[in-house]
């Protein structure tokens, strides 16, 4: 039993590659627009090549596992590269259901934006800049999020909320990012 608990301390001590990439920081910054709705803006490093966070950005079926807020897709449909996500959201926020319809596509520049087609949004724009850093093995995400509900809730409430569901994201989508590194063949 002592020497497990050696082993643990060692590894805290000496700051564990797995733990310490996926505490990497996360510069996030959101604020209401004068115009109406909120603005996220992040920079997060992410513990996988950028092939692997794009899979996981792209893999529209199982969205509402990168998120703790309540939400079901509807529907998915791919055609000609752009992906069209019909989704359901309950926020604690919120009474009800929130239908977000948004066409995606992966941009020749390395970008996967995101914009609303219809639902329960006066605006919604998604876009991620996945940039290879570290020799490929890991990748800077820029990201940049504009949304605006068609709610009675203020502004600056929804950015509370914003804030506090994108850190969540963040951390699920770091933690399953280090699952699937780990998970593939060393090599490659």
């Amino acid at each position: 039993m002592l020497w497990r608990v050696t082993i643990i301390i060692g590894c805290l001590l000496l700051g564990w590659s797995g733990w310490s990439r996926a505490a990497e920081p996360v510069a996030l910054d959101v604020r209401t627009e004068p115009t109406g709705g909120v603005k996220a803006t992040a920079t997060i490093v992410l513990p996988a090549p950028v092939s692997v966070v794009e899979a996981i950005l792209t893999d529209y079926p199982h969205w509402p596992e990168l998120f703790e807020v309540q939400m079901r897709v509807v529907d998915v449909m791919i055609q000609n590269g752009v992906a069209t996500t019909d989704i359901r959201i309950e926020h604690a926020l919120l009474p009800g259901e929130r239908r977000l319809v948004t066409e995606s596509r992966l941009l020749p520049n390395g970008e996967l934006v995101a914009d609303l087609k219809s639902g329960d949004f006066k605006r919604y724009h998604r876009r991620w800049k996945l940039t290879s850093i570290d020799g490929g093995a890991q990748t800077r995400a820029d990201f940049e999020l504009v949304v605006e509900i068609e709610s009675v809730i203020p502004d600056w409430l929804v950015a509370v909320a914003t804030k506090r569901d994108l850190e969540s994201h963040f951390r699920i989508l770091k933690e399953k990012a280090l699952a699937r590194e780990q998970a593939l063949p060393s090599g490659r």
